[in-house]
């Protein structure tokens, strides 16, 4: 196995193989509690998961490591990321652990950690970890230590749909509003339905009975089109699809027309800063969003700080800055004020108080931003060389950047979770830009395609 195990978003792979099999779960549970529980004698961590069949199995292997080193367990279940995020501090526990692929195939699986405080871990901490899970054996515990006890946490979907829903005034209703739902057959096809319908809505869900292979297949945030076919069909106000662990949410309006999550951090914070609530005026966004999220921020008085792709980097810059607003194109939304995490069910309620207040449909509020037009795509690669080791491929990307200069942008960069390479391009011309893409995919794929 190799040297390193956290990735971007955790640990990550396919299930049952290495690192992600029962041996290396319950490995790694051992070597997080030594750094994250500290040796306390009431140590307590609760375990998430969503819906994938290996879910069961890492699971238990997980709870089996902790309780082995005197960890009390509370199994919270099937729940959204962000809801093992809200319990951790609520419960007092000295962490959470989320046993989840998130937009990955069913096949895949991984382990993330949250702290005491709700949030991803340091950099620092998960080395510690690291180093803690490739020591060459693991030091029994001391005799007579007691075993940590494992037991459910009851009402989880309660306790976090509660708090889901005190994120929107007192008094908010969605009596008569009918909403598209698509549950990704992940983590949240039972706790977004059961707040949505509490407030009034009538719900039109699809995938929303998970078997666990389904997950993420063909629905979700990752196939748009299930949502706005949906919408079209039942006449909804709008409809919105999580990914499979439910940090993640996007829209599309009454006419079945997909956003994106650009769009969102358009116009939420374009309404925060209206309203005074955006902290230093200023939006957190990745390098990937488009650059008409500057032009409706600045046209307001605001700005937007860019960070490097992924949500953790974007929480990184707003506890930084100390800021309450940020997220990615890719539908990953937080707000701060009361989320530790990207949060798509709490950012989707965010935006329907929005269309309440301003009493305006999607179609609407999404004109506020003006895209760039932008060339997304990714090709599987063999392995994650680096780029510059081909000077074909960067003869392209440098003619490209020196096509686009002072018009446009190039960003060229592998994927934290997945054996891809992804390239952006953006400029004020698409057929430009097509014609730029292709030169460069073709030496992606002669020089690392798989």
């Amino acid at each position: 196995m190799s040297q390193k195990l956290f990735g971007t978003d955790g640990v990550r792979g396919i299930a049952n193989i290495e690192p992600i099999t029962a041996t290396s779960a319950l490995r790694l549970a051992v070597a997080a509690a030594r750094v994250l529980a500290r040796h306390k004698s009431d140590s307590i961590a609760i375990i998430g998961r969503d819906t994938r069949a290996s879910g069961e199995m890492l699971e238990s292997a997980m709870a089996a490591g902790l309780a082995s080193c005197g960890v009390d367990v509370l199994l919270a279940g099937i729940m959204p990321t962000p809801a093992i995020a809200y319990l951790t501090p609520t419960h007092q526990a000295d962490f959470g652990v989320v046993i989840s692929a998130s937009h990955n195939p069913f096949q895949d699986n991984g382990i993330k950690f949250f702290g005491p405080n709700g949030y991803k871990l340091s950099d620092q901490l998960e080395l510690a970890i690291e180093a803690e899970f490739f020591r060459i054996e693991l030091r029994q515990p001391a005799p007579g230590k007691s075993v940590g006890r494992i037991r459910r946490l009851k009402d989880s979907v309660e306790q976090y749909a509660a708090f889901a829903a005190s994120t929107v005034p007192k008094g908010f209703s969605l009596s008569g509003t009918t909403i598209a739902f698509d549950g990704a057959n992940g983590a949240a096809y039972e706790t977004t339905p059961l707040v949505l319908t509490r407030l009034g809505a009538q719900v039109k869900s699809i995938a929303g009975m998970p078997d666990g292979c389904n997950i993420n297949r063909e629905c979700g945030s990752t196939h748009p089109e299930a949502i706005s076919a949906l919408v079209r069909k039942t006449g909804a106000a709008f409809g919105f699809a999580h990914d499979g662990d439910a940090d993640r949410v996007l829209f599309c309006d009454e006419t079945g027309d997909p956003m994106d999550g650009d769009d969102l951090l358009a116009i939420a914070g374009a309404d925060l800063l209206v309203r005074g609530q955006l902290r230093e005026k200023t939006v957190v966004a990745t390098v990937m969003s488009n650059f008409g999220l500057d032009a409706v921020l600045n046209g307001r008085g605001g700005k937007v700080l860019r960070t490097s792709v992924g949500d953790r980097y974007v929480m990184d810059a707003m506890i930084q800055h100390e800021l309450n607003f940020g997220g990615e194109q890719s539908g990953h939304i937080v707000f701060r004020d009361f989320s530790t995490t990207g949060d798509g069910l709490v950012a989707a309620l965010q935006l329907m108080d929005i269309m309440q207040r301003t009493g305006k449909p999607l179609s609407e509020l999404r004109k506020v931003l003006k895209k760039f037009p932008q060339i997304l795509r990714n090709v599987t690669v063999r392995e994650k060389l680096p780029f510059e080791q081909f000077s074909g491929l960067m003869k392209q990307v440098a003619e490209a950047q020196s096509k686009l200069a002072g018009r446009g942008r190039v960003l060229l960069r592998y994927s934290g979770t997945e054996p891809k390479a992804r390239l952006l391009l953006e400029g004020p011309r698409e057929v430009e830009l097509e014609e730029l893409a292709e030169g460069i995919m073709k030496e992606l794929a002669r020089n690392l395609g798989a």
